[in-house]
């Protein structure tokens, strides 16, 4: 927010974290998909995509005898397009076949060269040629044949693990297909799909729900690996949150990001934002905690994206996923009527607020506001659980993915912590070790039942999510897993999505996420720790701001004129506010502003 790559690049999708885009219409504009999952992806935001273009494209592959050289330009849109110049040349254009593509690697920087707009450090053409010579063999043996489910998926997730290696950015994604679909539940069947084991990973795979549906099929899937997930989209239409009823204001809604929490229409972003209520002393505390936190999602959604299908949705939507974290730490120091007054009094402060922020800035209502996301890393930094779940153990390794060039990789191994080479992608990503120790007051997963997590799940639903819950259900293979088909049927009135995950030993497998660890390797851990001394900016900000022409006096200050007897916007910036909170005061480069009411600032 504020920097150049959204303002002068235009690039405020960065903003945002999610996305979905369907495939529904794929016949109409075959490649215009994939672009805007590669494109979203670079530029560090989760995409969800569906299979509902099954069946109603043909591969016609590419025009015998005639081909042409595309030279990629050196930049994320050069990349994108270079996909959809190959894809085009297997789709044709508006019925026409198109010459075979040739591609010309020659402008994209060397591998090591610095990324002055994300950071970091170029990947070389690699990453991007392997895609190429991938998507160009899964596509030549298809020519003659309509596009199937499998097939979608392999596409988007080949371009997954293109940003991955790419190093520009992680990559998130998550595939919905139809309950019926074996091909897409047998997808992470790697028995089945050994070439998969490439690409398969880039996504979590889910299945469009229906509410009544036989769920023993799906169950016997889920007992094996956790897939697939479950979205009852009739529910995201429907509903906002469960306690309010039915109301089909999101009738639109197609899909969701790979987490879940947030219902999407096609090509549709969000912003979320995440607060923590077991961090506040008080509910008035953290009431305005959601004042603020509210205002920079509801700001984001002023800003345009570079896509027109997308701005023409989030005009309209203004969606906003405000979440809760920290659930489990909260409920083991309040009880469960604590956290419902606390959720449902939340939610109305998020819809006041909503209404005087969207007054305010002339735009209209958000079309949902909260959610529940699952906050793998942003917990850490309140020391928090994430989300709505509750730990593996009491004491565990949390594991952390970045670029190896991340400037924060410095710090952390100055302060003590394990920085180390992540297996698979030594050349570009460390994995970073963080020990944990929770109170004795949280519970962890294996004093959780399955029942008691789908119906937080369902609580949380009910009195906070009017978009969604993103919860990861874990449970015993042998004594909870023959219940699963009955714990769905049960909660299919009160979900909108869940996904779950078997309880294993998988100490066998290298850099898990959460590692539960003994009280002596924790000491042993923890013993030479040092605080993290972050770069200090105080002295190069003080040499960037520079002063304001205008001397700031109290008269001439940045406020908002507002109408004596409107109480709501009296409200948003009252004297004792900007006496607390400094709100209101002058920016340094600011001069004056307008102070018309009506003003889109």
């Amino acid at each position: 927010m504020g920097t150049p790559v959204i303002h002068k690049k235009n690039l405020s999708a960065a903003l945002n974290n999610c996305a979905f885009v369907s495939t529904e219409d794929i016949a109409e504009d075959p490649t215009r998909p994939f672009e805007f999952l590669m494109d979203a992806s670079m530029l560090g935001v989760g995409v969800g995509f569906d299979t509902k273009g099954k069946d109603k494209l043909m591969i016609v592959g590419p025009k015998a005898g005639e081909s042409m050289t595309y030279l990629i330009e050196d930049s994320r849109e050069g990349w994108v397009n270079s996909v959809s110049v190959l894809l085009k040349s297997f789709f044709g254009v508006n019925g026409e076949k198109q010459p075979a593509v040739e591609f010309d690697y020659s402008a994209i920087r060397p591998e090591g060269m610095p990324l002055k707009t994300f950071g970091g450090v170029s990947s070389g053409p690699r990453p991007l040629r392997e895609l190429h010579e991938m998507i160009n063999t899964l596509l030549s043996k298809r020519v003659g044949s309509l596009l199937d489910s499998t097939t979608i998926v392999d596409l988007f997730n080949l371009i997954g693990k293109c940003v991955v290696s790419g190093n520009v950015r992680r990559s998130a994604e998550i595939a919905f297909g139809e309950a019926d679909d074996e091909a897409f539940l047998d997808l992470k069947d790697y028995e089945k799909n050994p070439e998969r084991m490439a690409w398969g990973w880039s996504s979590n795979n889910s299945v469009f729900a229906r509410v009544g549906m036989d769920y023993t099929n799906i169950a016997n899937h889920l007992r094996v690996n956790g897939e697939p997930g479950l979205a009852w989209l009739e529910n995201m239409q429907k509903y906002g949150r469960m306690v309010d009823g039915v109301n089909w204001k999101d009738r639109r809604v197609k899909g969701g990001n790979p987490c879940l929490e947030q219902s999407l229409e096609s090509y549709e972003l969000c912003c979320l934002v995440e607060t923590f209520p077991d961090r506040h002393a008080t509910l008035e505390e953290f009431k305005r905690t959601l004042k603020f936190a509210y205002l920079y999602a509801k700001t984001v959604t002023l800003r345009m994206t570079h896509w027109p299908e997308t701005n023409r949705v989030m005009l309209r939507n203004r969606r906003i996923g405000c979440s809760v974290s920290g659930v489990a730490d909260f409920l083991g120091q309040h009880n469960l009527d604590e956290l419902r007054v606390w959720l449902d009094e939340g939610y109305q402060t998020v819809q006041h607020w909503d209404e005087v922020y969207s007054n305010w800035f002339c735009i209209p209502r958000s079309i949902k506001t909260t959610s529940v996301k699952p906050s793998g890393t942003v917990s850490l930094l309140a020391g928090a659980t994430p989300g709505m779940h509750f730990p593996e153990s009491r004491i565990y390794i949390r594991r952390m993915r970045m670029s190896k060039n991340d400037p924060l990789c410095k710090p952390l191994r100055e302060a003590g912590y394990a920085v180390v080479p992540a297996i698979g992608q030594e050349d570009t990503t460390v994995v970073v070790e963080m020990p944990i120790r929770l109170p004795e007051s949280v519970r962890v997963q294996s004093e959780v039942s399955m029942f008691e997590q789908l119906s937080l799940a369902a609580f949380l639903q009910r009195y906070w999510a009017d978009n969604q819950v993103s919860c990861t259900i874990t449970f015993d293979p042998e004594s909870e897993g023959p219940h699963i088909a009955q714990m769905l049927q049960y909660f299919q009135y009160q979900l909108k999505g869940v996904s779950m995950f078997p309880k294993q030993d998988y100490s066998k497998y290298p850099q898990l996420p959460y590692e539960a660890i003994s009280e002596e390797v924790y000491e042993a851990m923890t013993k030479d720790l040092k605080p993290i001394v972050f770069l200090d900016r105080s002295s190069a900000l003080k040499k960037e701001v520079r002063e304001s022409p205008v001397k700031v006096t109290q008269k001439n200050r940045f406020g908002v004129k507002v109408d004596k007897k409107d109480s709501a916007r009296r409200q948003l910036f009252s004297e004792e506010e900007e006496k607390e909170e400094g709100v209101g005061q002058v920016f340094p480069d600011a001069v004056s502003f307008c102070t018309n009411d009506h003003c889109q600032l």
